[in-house]
């Protein structure tokens, strides 16, 4: 298989400088009652804060202001169970693009809500499998343009910004705890930090019931997929991870830790009730891996925790308690 042209430092810095006018910088928090409990300094970089409610409207608009005629003429579909769909669904009608997204069923009923709100045709379908064949059918059929949530390069560089801002934020951190989906925001994340600052240890943290990532490092394919996957953390579960983000994760990626349902549903509630942060599962799982010892504290290391979302069902709200 052809090695895939990662986005490079200065693809990621051109990725910045296009999106900035429309997107926010998103702050790094300390929380002393957090920090304190923990046992050690966390600074946690709150891409809840970002337009949309996560960090997936960087990467989106990045591939909208970069598309080619040709390819917003034919519309747009891709699959999502969430963030991925709403920030496309943000960038597309800033655009004036038409965007088909599909949904696997037992998606999040406020994210397919704010999808639709933005303008998108959302089909509910079927699980993550089904969804995603049902996406590539509609390309195939309808003449479609694919917008992939994580295996694209101009996705990637956009999610990278999140690593620029934190570095501009935090010039001497030491390690950052990502969540890993499918990738794509550790993917760019970690070739902008470690473009700069190659000695700072990047650890990715995946639910055990969707160790994704972790599975195709282990078996060394980067196409190897999950029979099933069970979690809490719907953002995080994605059966198989691409290429791109692959390949990127085995250059930039330290390690990867798994953590369990219960440290993700105390992470959670850490989070709401400690830190007053309203943050989805997926979002939690960095602090998960510290508090099951996945992650072994260093009060001495200057630690960052990405917080990747906050599109949050009250429902869940009351399961974190």
């Amino acid at each position: 298989m052809t090695k895939p042209t990662l986005p490079d430092e200065s693809g990621i810095l051109e990725a910045e400088r296009r999106i900035r006018p429309y997107l926010g910088e998103t702050p790094l928090l300390q929380v002393p009652d957090l920090d304190a409990t923990m046992g050690q300094p966390l600074g946690l970089k709150c891409e809840s804060f970002q337009r949309t409610g996560s960090f997936k409207a960087r990467g989106a608009l990045n591939w909208l202001l970069t598309a080619s005629a040709d390819e917003l003429e034919a519309g747009l579909v891709t699959v999502s169970a969430g963030n991925h769909a709403i920030g496309l669904a943000w960038a597309a009608a800033m655009q004036d693009v038409p965007l088909t997204v599909v949904m696997p069923e037992g998606s999040s009923p406020l994210k397919i809500h704010r999808t639709r709100a933005l303008g998108a045709e959302v089909i509910v379908h079927g699980n993550i499998q089904q969804a995603v064949a049902l996406c590539h059918q509609l390309r195939d059929d309808k003449g479609r343009t694919l917008v992939h949530p994580y295996n694209d390069v101009r996705i990637m560089a956009g999610q990278g910004t999140v690593g620029l801002e934190l570095l501009r934020q935090q010039s001497d951190v030491d390690r950052i705890l990502c969540p890993i989906g499918g990738g794509g925001l550790i993917s760019g994340l970690g070739l902008a930090i470690k473009a700069q600052r190659p000695e700072v240890e990047l650890i990715g943290v995946e639910p055990e019931g969707a160790a994704t990532m972790f599975n195709a490092w282990h078996k060394q394919d980067a196409s190897a997929s999950l029979d099933s996957v069970d979690t809490w953390a719907a953002s995080l579960a994605p059966a198989v991870v691409g290429n791109c983000t692959y390949a990127a994760s085995r250059q930039v990626v330290d390690r990867i830790v798994t953590v369990t349902e219960a440290g993700i549903r105390e992470a959670s509630r850490r989070l709401l009730t400690e830190a007053k942060l309203y943050v989805e599962p997926g979002a939690s799982v960095g602090l998960a891996a510290v508090l099951e010892s996945q992650v072994m504290p260093e009060p001495e290391k200057t630690t960052v925790l990405i917080i990747t979302g906050g599109n949050l069902d009250l429902e869940q709200v009351g399961q974190c308690l």
